[in-house]
C-alpha cells in the first residue's frame, strides 16, 4: 500500500489536472508514480519537465533507458526498474540488453562505460574523480553528453526515491532485481 495518495486525474485542481493529462498523453495511461508525485504540483511539473528536456537531449533514449535501469537495481526500486524495462524495450534494446544494464554492463564499449560512470556516480554520491570522468570521456562522450548521463542519474535518483519511498504500487510488468539488497 502506497505511503501517500495517489492523486485521481479525474478529482483534482486544474494545474494537477493538466500536468497528469499530458502524462496520460504520453503514456495511453497514467503511472502511479505520478499519480503520487502529484501530491505536490512542483514536483510534478519538476519530474515531467526534467523527462521532458532529457527526452529531447542527446543522449539516445536506448542509452537513457540502460541508464535508468542500472541505477533503479542498484537503488532496488521495482517500479523504475519494471517501468525502464518496458520502454527500453520500446527504443530498441533487445530483453538481453536490458538485463544487462541492470548489472551495468553492454556489449558496446560507449553504452558499457556510460553505464559504468553513471554507476559510479550512484555508488560515490556524487564523488566521483578526474578520472572516472576521463574515462567515460576517452570512451567517445563529449561533456555535453557527460553531463547528460549526469542529469539522467539525478532525474533517475528522484524517481527512485519517490517509488521506494512511498511504496508506490508497481504498474507495469514486473522485472526481477539482480543486485543484492
Amino acid at each position: 500500500m502506497t505511503r501517500v495518495s495517489l492523486i485521481d486525474p479525474a478529482h483534482t485542481t486544474a494545474d494537477r489536472a493538466a500536468l497528469l493529462s499530458q502524462i496520460h498523453g504520453a503514456f495511453g495511461a497514467t503511472p502511479n508514480m505520478f499519480k503520487a508525485v502529484a501530491n505536490s504540483p512542483a514536483a510534478l511539473k519538476s519530474m515531467w519537465g526534467s523527462f521532458g528536456a532529457l527526452g529531447g537531449g542527446v543522449i539516445p533514449a536506448k542509452l537513457g533507458e540502460q541508464i535508468a535501469v542500472a541505477v533503479a537495481d542498484r537503488n532496488a526500486c521495482e517500479y523504475c526498474l519494471a517501468a525502464h524495462t518496458a520502454l527500453g524495450r520500446k527504443a530498441g534494446a533487445s530483453a538481453e540488453e536490458m538485463t544487462a544494464a541492470q548489472d551495468g554492463q553492454a556489449t558496446d564499449p560507449k553504452t558499457a562505460a556510460a553505464l559504468r560512470f553513471a554507476l559510479q556516480l550512484v555508488e560515490a554520491r556524487g564523488q566521483i574523480g578526474q578520472a572516472d570522468v576521463q574515462a567515460v570521456r576517452a570512451a567517445g562522450f563529449s561533456d555535453e553528453e557527460i553531463v547528460e548521463i549526469l542529469a539522467h542519474v539525478a532525474l533517475n535518483l528522484f524517481t527512485n526515491y519517490v517509488n521506494v519511498a512511498f511504496a508506490v504500487p508497481v504498474d507495469f510488468p514486473g522485472v526481477k532485481l539482480r543486485r543484492a539488497v
